[in-house]
């Protein structure tokens, strides 16, 4: 016993330090990813989308706050892949890790649900765990950017709202798909296989042109988003937001297409509207379906019971009717 005990004591801490050196993997990888499309805004490189915050809330819901350290190391290699590491780096380090603990405590406090099966989930998501934890990033981030002399002060709020919207969007993008990947996938049905072949080729194919073409198409979009909703919910309806949100990135940082013709500030605006308006039509929308699905599905389980129910009740009523028939008759008889 004392040897089972010695070796599961080992064993801790040695899956622990794989789970964080993991973490700290997948935040570096989602930064340098997020790092390859990024926009200028007043001297100032942001992402319109930084996926390293939607991998950091999605490991704290799947691991719980012992992965905080892997965070921390994930975002100390992407700041030194960036620049040499000073005094200042601290704050940069302390933000981006603190930002989402403070998301996951929130969505933990509210009893977040990691399938996103209820509108409250979707919406303590949003409100929580993205526009709410991730000013803290921002604030901290650009905060230390004035401080440094770095960045001008008259272009604090510029900056802050393409930083808190890059910060929030990971959230609101990559982490529902991360959640949905975690999951266990049903199995589909040959329609529904079919179905899903010929979205994803709509998809394909409409999505570029709508991102790409001179004309203003973005709305394109919303559409697909709608009926990957309604026939695939959540999972449908993120893919269908990533594969958009990307492509427009695409498009805004190599100013072609709707975002041609822009200045630096323009694109930044216009494309940080269409990810956040497409992110959050896809999130709740598939929310507010799936909930009214599995409420039609409760209601239907508790109709059966009750049929059932109905059911053992009147054939007991039969069967007591029968016994005293059978009991009465004789008793007449020999009166």
């Amino acid at each position: 016993m004392a040897g089972v005990v010695a070796s599961q004591d080992l064993r801790a801490p040695a899956v622990l330090m794989l789970e964080t050196l993991a973490v700290a993997a997948c935040y570096y990888a989602a930064g340098r990813l997020g790092l390859l499309w990024g926009l200028i805004v007043e001297g100032a490189v942001v992402s319109p989308i930084w996926p390293p915050t939607g991998v950091a809330v999605a490991c704290l819901l799947f691991f719980g706050l012992r992965c905080w350290a892997g965070i921390a190391l994930g975002a100390l290699f992407v700041l030194m892949s960036l620049t040499s590491l000073q005094w200042s780096s601290l704050g940069f380090l302390v933000g981006n890790t603190v930002a989402p603990v403070c998301g996951y405590l929130l969505l933990r406090g509210v009893g977040f649900r990691s399938d996103l099966a209820r509108l409250r989930d979707g919406l303590a998501l949003v409100f929580l765990g993205a526009l709410g934890a991730m000013l803290i990033s921002s604030s901290s981030g650009v905060g230390l950017l004035v401080a440094t002399g770095d960045l001008p002060g008259h272009d604090f709020w510029v900056v802050w709202l393409a930083w808190w919207v890059g910060d929030a969007m990971g959230v609101l993008i990559v982490t529902p798909v991360l959640l949905l990947v975690h999951r266990e996938r049903p199995v589909m049905r040959w329609s529904r296989s079919a179905e899903a072949v010929g979205l994803a080729a709509i998809v394909g194919c409409s999505v570029p042109l709508a991102t790409h073409s001179h004309i203003s198409l973005l709305f394109l979009v919303y559409p697909l988003l709608i009926w990957a909703a309604l026939r695939f919910q959540l999972a449908g309806s993120m893919l269908c937001a990533l594969f958009a949100s990307v492509m427009a990135t695409i498009a805004a940082t190599d100013r072609v297409g709707s975002f041609a013709q822009l200045s630096r500030v323009e694109v930044m605006i216009k494309l940080q509207a269409f990810n956040g308006t497409m992110a959050l039509t896809a999130l709740l929308l598939s929310a507010v379906i799936t909930e009214q699905r599995n409420t039609r599905r409760s209601v239907e389980r508790a109709c059966q019971e009750l049929v059932e129910v109905l059911e053992h009740l009147t054939a007991g009523d039969t069967a007591s009717n029968r016994a005293l028939r059978d009991e009465g008759g004789p008793r007449d008889g020999a009166g």
